[in-house]
């Protein structure tokens, strides 16, 4: 309990009426602004002297109050842990109020918390510009994306729209015609290739005793009297024939028509093979 009447002296000390007289400071002139600042200044600075003094004296004389007691007591600890609830109730229902109530003092710390947040308003205000110029940049460089991402979706559009109406007006008819006409041309090609093959070796492989006369697409063989040899072009042609007719069955029997030394070079050329159980049958060799 006697702590408890410590803690009350201390608050009645500290808001007493004759304290209150104590921080209360005279007006300062209003025609010396520089002087006044100053002398507010050191003002204030006694005062919060004065009250850190009074402060440390009142603790001072709490801690030899605690020291007297007798920590052993149950009873005092319960009563000083109740004095200090009542004072943290206390405190926390007491409004804050001011260290000086000079105008004076008050105006220059009004003005100096002012410009305190000014400046860092000003702060704020130029990260808020330089976020917003970063902004506009990327902004810009999306729309510009947007903008060549529209262009191709335009001309993708046209391109499909323009395949199906082509797609469309195909008909039946006309893929017919151009398959026809794509035939007509393979086998155009096909007839001007064996034709050349037929020249090609009616000039370097001819017959015996044969004469080739005229062009090389027009000649004019000569044969002896009772001749009846074919040229290899024709021997060529049949085996390709049987092997396109016949492919289970591609051997050609070999007759008299057949002049022998072409048939060793088809051999020994891997050109033709023969039938390996009758030696009088050929076929082409395959060539896959």
């Amino acid at each position: 309990m006697a702590n408890m009447a410590k803690y009350n002296q201390i608050y009645l000390l500290m808001y007493s009426p004759a304290m209150e007289k104590q921080i209360e400071t005279p007006e300062c002139p209003a025609d010396t602004d520089t002087s006044c600042s100053e002398a507010m200044r050191a003002e204030l600075l006694d005062e919060c002297e004065k009250q850190f003094g009074l402060l440390e004296k009142l603790q001072t004389e709490i801690v030899l109050a605690d020291t007297d007691c007798n920590d052993g007591e149950t009873n005092e600890a319960i009563n000083r842990l109740n004095a200090m609830a009542t004072e943290l109730d206390q405190w926390q229902e007491m409004e804050p109020k001011l260290l000086s109530t000079n105008p004076a003092i008050l105006l220059a710390l009004g003005k100096d918390e002012l410009q305190r947040v000014n400046s860092q308003l000003k702060m704020v205000l130029s990260c808020s510009q330089a976020k917003r110029d970063s902004l506009k940049d990327v902004l810009q460089r999306e729309q510009k994306w947007l903008e060549e991402k529209k262009e191709v979706l335009n001309a993708v559009t046209e391109r499909v729209a323009t395949l199906r109406s082509e797609n469309e007006k195909l008909s039946e008819h006309s893929i017919l015609q151009d398959m026809k006409r794509k035939i007509a041309k393979v086998k155009d090609y096909h007839g001007n290739l064996m034709e050349t093959l037929s020249d090609m070796l009616a000039e370097h492989f001819p017959l015996p005793n044969q004469q080739a006369v005229g062009t090389k697409k027009k000649r004019g063989p000569v044969l002896d009297s009772g001749a009846d040899l074919i040229s290899l072009s024709e021997i060529l042609e049949r085996l390709t024939n049987k092997t396109l007719e016949t492919p289970h069955e591609p051997y050609v029997p070999i007759d008299d028509s057949f002049w022998p030394p072409y048939i060793e070079m088809l051999l020994r050329n891997g050109i033709a093979v023969r039938h390996p159980e009758d030696c009088n049958k050929i076929r082409l060799e395959n060539f896959y």
